[in-house]
């Protein structure tokens, strides 16, 4: 009763109305847009393509990220990842090049400039992934002897296409980001995901079907796997709730007749104040060398392309895992600044009992933020090379992919930072949450996206 309850408060409150129907009526033009088909592209081409991405597991993964639309060889088949890969750029360029790190210091009118290099370069990547991807289409058509056949030009106006495509699905993320509810670019890659989580379910469960090719273990080991996915799940909200807490205490101060502070409050840091960001960041790396491939790694390909195409292969895992450690480490530094903390606390009279105001409680947040990132790096490492585990032990590719790794940890990491948002309006009219306690935390760390 109390579920119900709270979908009538969400549909009472006029504003969160509006902002969900508009999110819904935004995803649904994505999501037709993904079977737009490029122009000159047969029945024939697509098999190709979907018999190519079905063998490789990398394309299985580049499939996900744009909700099917890689294999549909839609107009929206490069995705979002070239503006998440060119946001990369930009934030590592702001830790480096003081004209940027200036830009960030100015406030709203850096961010608008920031935010514009950040389109100039993304329609920069998408002029090379554009020709790739095209290529790649011919050469996999080829191969299964159909007839293709695209000149210098074909290539031309069917790249601008596709970069307008993908600029587009920014336009539409920027648009669920102000005029929705939860962050835009987050909740297109979270609809590509769950596009294909139906699919891949029933696969497992029919491969797992007495009778069936290759099946093993039977419908015990499908529910093995359901019982594992859950504990997975459930192990990555607690990776995104989870929070340490350093005591503060304030000063009493007098204002009047009438005394304020005094008593002990806590700054909450997050054990992955990162959230999901050093996933997408390194997956967003990770699929660089198949694109200056051409996307066309094959069985013919050999040395540094074969290993980082093989996402089941050690080298590929070993070096996202040292990836995502790193960029934990980066995007926790570049969201969470001790400094500001310190004067933040210094100028409300607030202190950190047995240290120092100052330099010397930025160093103690500093200190306490890197023990508690360690553990929340490492496991969130762990997370994301599970599927390769799973395949070893038989799980099917497409399900695989869920079973822990980029899309389960960003699903649970945008799903709670979309109910967030949702609680929060509703507190604020004053219904009840919804969650009995009112405390969902989502991932929100003032991510770009």
């Amino acid at each position: 009763m109390r579920f119900f309850e709270t979908l009538k408060n969400i549909w009472t409150i006029e504003e969160l109305r509006k902002r969900l129907l508009i999110t819904a009526l935004l995803v649904l033009i994505y999501r037709l847009g993904c079977y737009v088909v490029l122009p000159g592209i047969s029945p024939a081409d697509l098999d190709a393509l979907s018999n190519f991405t079905n063998k490789s597991g990398l394309m299985q993964l580049l499939d996900m990220f744009s909700g099917g639309a890689f294999s549909q060889a839609s107009i929206f088949a490069l995705g979002i990842m070239p503006y998440i890969t060119a946001s990369i750029v930009i934030q590592l360029l702001g830790m480096v090049l003081p004209s940027f790190q200036k830009m960030q210091r100015e406030g709203e009118s850096g961010h608008q400039k920031l935010n514009q290099y950040t389109r100039y370069l993304t329609v920069f990547i998408l002029v090379l992934q554009g020709p790739a991807y095209l290529y790649n289409l011919q050469m996999q058509v080829s191969a299964a002897g159909a007839a293709s056949s695209m000149t210098v030009w074909t290539v031309a106006y069917l790249t601008v296409i596709l970069a307008a495509g993908s600029m587009f699905i920014m336009w539409l993320g920027e648009r669920i980001t102000d005029r929705g509810i939860g962050n835009g670019i987050s909740f297109i890659i979270l609809v590509g995901i769950i596009a294909r989580l139906p699919n891949a379910l029933i696969y497992e469960f029919t491969s797992r079907m007495p009778g069936a090719t290759g099946s093993q273990g039977g419908l015990i080991m499908f529910v093995v796997e359901i019982i594992l996915l859950f504990a997975v799940t459930v192990g990555a909200v607690l990776l995104v709730q989870g929070t340490r807490k350093v005591p503060v205490q304030y000063a009493k101060r007098i204002v009047g007749n009438r005394q304020y502070g005094g008593a002990r409050q806590y700054i909450p840091l997050k054990v992955n104040a990162a959230g999901v960001m050093p996933i997408i960041f390194a997956q967003a790396i990770m699929f660089i060398p198949i694109t200056l491939a051409g996307f066309g790694a094959n069985e013919s390909t050999g040395g540094f392309v074969a290993a980082f195409s093989d996402i089941n292969g050690f080298w590929y895992n070993a070096v996202y895992f040292i990836m995502i450690v790193a960029f934990t480490y980066f995007y926790t530094a570049i969201t969470v600044r001790p400094m500001d903390i310190a004067e933040n606390l210094k100028r409300n009279n607030g202190f950190i009992p047995g240290v120092k105001p100052g330099k010397k409680t930025a160093e103690y947040l500093d200190s306490v933020l890197s023990r508690i990132t360690l553990p929340g790096s490492l496991f969130l490492g762990i997370v994301a090379v599970l599927p390769a585990f799973a395949r070893f032990f038989g799980v099917s590719q497409n399900f695989a992919q869920f079973f822990g790794g980029t899309s389960l940890l960003i699903l649970v990491g945008v799903v709670l930072d979309t109910l967030q948002q949702i609680e929060s309006h509703l507190m604020m009219h004053h219904y009840d949450g919804l969650m009995k306690d009112g405390k969902i935390k989502g991932r929100t760390t003032g991510s770009a996206y």
